[in-house]
């Protein structure tokens, strides 16, 4: 009997496990409930069109990063699969991008002094603590994180990383090297560097970039940077421009990646830390972008907080696997989508593909010049700049078109990583100014409206003797209680000595502290003392909530509280008996 009794009880809580489980990992039911017969064609031929992009692009990559070329391989095998299990859309490809890899040669190039060992052991644990960042994010549900970089911001924000990187490939392409790392010594160095520049290997690098091109306008179904590394090599061959001193890869080491732990002086986990904190929140803006396109491309929805959680054991998968940091790709993502692809199993087939050639198709991947590497990372860095998204909101908002250049100046002239403190101060002072100092209006009613509608927007609008109808726009907090009490009193004033009521529309007013709650109080009791009275209209049994809360509801508040602005209005024509006929409600 005890052991029916033990099987029931199983039988009771596998569905609970189940749940779980497909909470923590969204992407398993997919897999499990796998079609085959209608979907793996679609899926095999998008995962291998993605490995065709994600190769080439991978090795400019892990070289734009600071690494051996094979090191970019390894970054896109573990991720895609850790995304497929953990993701929640079906088309996002997740690998090393043009921002991210010069954050973070920026973080660790500093620290790790020309000692590669530990550069790549501060960049495997960088990956690591920025996935961990992730998924603390994830267990808090801070998936609004992605909306705290706002539009604009985020856009100067990738235009002042596609700078950096034209300046940072521009020796690759001329065949010299360029030590200095911020924009005024880089562009002297350049400067003082021209009479060095090999014409063969310009020759290379501008031929990659035109061909690039060519095929981007002419064949957009095929993977441009494969198409322009695979002849830019062919050529190197052909014509023998190796002993013409243009510069190629070399050997590229065959295999899987060594699993090993990182070892570097410990005092830099602090400063790690934080930038891995930069990072994440960066790395998860950007890669959400691109998901929520595609999502609402597709039709479907997205869960943000699982997303965090999906980008974190991405990266810790990289990090295991000797990577560094990764985000949603939007080039791979978007060859994964326009090949068809149904479903993650597209990543999978990538990673296997990409896990292939490591194995068995170095080789050939030792004759491709460096300077056509470059020319792909330039190419990559003119897709990053979005002028067309700034054109359209300097027709919106133009203050918001300088928040984005300010932001792009911030990196070009800080770097990549003190940008980020840059954007993250610029999105707080732009967050301050909307609450702090908010729109306030007073409302009328206009003829052939329906409700009722600020006066300022509308100059015919009538207003009631007696009477104002005020609305904040914004919870009334510490930071803001000020304002908020001198709006009403200069409003009370100007509106002259026959004011009677002053009615403050609460419906918009979302929060109130306890700051909020005393300041209305004094408020109450200035206006009192000048005969006026204070209605407040909307959020009723909240508002009694909030005064029961600090002990200052009394049972006479119920005359000057009403449900809506309209039972305030109706109860202020017949208490002054006005021949007024009240507006409708919306």
């Amino acid at each position: 009997m005890g052991h029916v009794d033990d099987r029931r009880r199983r039988t009771m809580f596998e569905p609970k496990k189940q749940a779980l489980l497909y909470r923590i990992a969204p992407g398993l039911p997919a897999l499990i409930r796998y079609r085959w017969a209608e979907d793996f064609r679609h899926d095999l031929v998008a995962g291998l069109s993605v490995a065709a992009v994600a190769l080439p692009v991978a090795i400019a990559y892990a070289q734009l990063a600071g690494f051996e070329p094979v090191v970019g391989l390894y970054t896109c095998i573990l991720p895609l699969v850790a995304y497929a299990i953990f993701g929640t859309s079906r088309q996002l490809m997740v690998s090393a991008d043009a921002a991210t890899c010069a954050m973070i040669a920026a973080t660790v190039a500093p620290l790790a002094a020309g000692n590669y060992d530990h550069y790549w052991s501060l960049s495997v644990t960088l990956a690591f603590l920025s996935g961990l960042f992730c998924i603390l994010a994830s267990f808090f549900r801070l998936g609004a994180l992605a909306d705290f970089l706002s539009k604009p911001i985020l856009t100067g924000y990738l235009n002042g990383i596609a700078i950096s990187i034209f300046l940072g490939q521009v020796g690759k392409l001329c065949g010299f090297s360029i030590e200095s790392h911020s924009i005024i010594p880089q562009l002297l160095e350049i400067a003082a560097k021209l009479p060095q520049t090999q014409l063969w290997t310009l020759a290379v690098g501008l031929g990659t970039f035109a061909l690039l091109v060519l095929v981007r306008r002419l064949l957009p179904r095929l993977p441009e940077a494969l198409v322009g590394m695979v002849l830019a090599s062919l050529a190197v061959a052909w014509l023998g421009l190796g002993a013409k001193g243009v510069a190629i890869l070399g050997a590229v080491p065959a295999g899987l990646p060594p699993l090993r732990l990182p070892e570097f002086p410990l005092e830099y986990l602090p400063t790690l830390a934080l930038h891995a904190a930069g990072l994440a929140l960066v790395l998860f803006s950007s890669g959400m972008l691109t998901a929520r396109s595609f999502a609402s491309k597709n039709h479907y929805d997205i869960d943000v907080d699982r997303e965090f959680a999906a980008f974190g054991a991405a990266n810790i998968a990289s990090a295991l696997s000797q990577g560094f940091a990764v985000t949603g790709a939007d080039s791979r993502t978007a060859m994964a989508n326009a090949a068809g692809n149904r479903t993650q199993v597209t990543g999978l087939v990538a990673a296997a593909a990409i896990a292939a050639v490591l194995l068995f198709f170095t080789h050939p991947l030792q004759y491709a010049p460096i300077s056509a590497l470059g020319a792909v990372l330039v190419f990559a860095s003119f897709s990053l700049i979005d002028v067309r998204t700034l054109r359209a909101i300097w027709a919106i908002d133009k203050n918001e078109v300088a928040l984005s250049i300010i932001t792009t100046l911030g990196v070009v002239a800080f770097g990549a990583i003190d940008a980020i403190l840059v954007a993250v101060i610029l999105a707080l002072a732009r967050f301050i100014k909307f609450v702090a100092r908010p729109q306030d209006e007073i409302l009328g009613k206009v003829e052939g409206m329906h409700g009722l509608h600020s006066v300022e927007r509308h100059l015919g609008a009538q207003t009631f003797p007696g009477l104002v109808l005020y609305r904040f726009n914004s919870p009334i907090t510490f930071f803001n209680s000020a304002y908020f009490k001198q709006r009403v009193l200069r409003t009370a004033k100007a509106t002259g000595p026959g004011l009677k009521w002053f009615v403050i529309d609460a419906i918009p007013i979302s929060e109130m502290d306890v700051t909020g709650l005393y300041t209305l109080r004094d408020i109450s009791a200035e206006l009192e003392a000048q005969g006026i009275l204070l209605i407040m209209a909307g959020r009723q049994t909240e508002y009694r909530d909030w005064l029961r809360k600090i002990g200052l509801y009394r049972p006479e508040h119920e005359q000057v509280i009403f449900p809506t602005l309209h039972e305030a209005l109706r109860a202020y024509l017949s208490a002054t008996e006005l021949v007024v006929q009240p507006p409708e409600e919306e």
